[in-house]
Formats: structure tokens, sequence, C-alpha cells
């Protein structure tokens, strides 16, 4: 998989991250919008089996007055080829 360049971390000069329990770990966010719960899940378990990504965390919002109120959100990191990394 080749990254593209307007999606990665700018990190400044300088920043230490090193320590492997407390760095930083990038991670990616997807929302999924729905008239109901259900229906909200079923917009994640479409994407997401289609994609090479690691789930990491999940939240759930409402969003009252909106047409699409339930609000999935799915926090995931890319699993790359280790041959192409």
């Amino acid at each position: 998989m080749v990254l593209h360049p307007d999606f990665c971390l700018d990190v400044p000069e300088g920043f230490d991250d090193s320590e492997a329990e407390t760095g930083v770990h990038p991670m990616a966010r997807k929302l999924f919008l729905a008239t109901t719960a259900a229906e909200a899940f079923k917009k994640a378990h479409e994407w997401v089996r289609d994609q090479e990504i690691r789930l990491s965390d999940v939240s759930w919002d409402f969003l009252p007055g909106e047409a699409e109120p339930y609000c999935l959100s799915i926090y995931f990191t890319f699993e790359l080829d280790p041959e192409g990394a």
C-alpha cells in the first residue's frame, strides 16, 4: 500500500515519542450516520469487511434534530503489508 502524502501526520522537529508505552500512535476515524442504531452498525460492518484495517475502538453519539441522528464512530489503524512497509 502506498501512503498518500496528504494523509501523513506532520510531527514537529525534535518531537520524541520513542517510549513504546506512551508513544504517539496515528489512528484514523470514520463516521457512520444512520436513522437507527442497527443501520449504523450495518453500514460500519459493510465498510469494515472490505478494508484491511485493525479496529481499535468505537464510540456512539446521538445528534438530535439531524436527519440521521445515530452516529457510530470507528477508530482504526491500517494493516500495512509487512513486505511493503
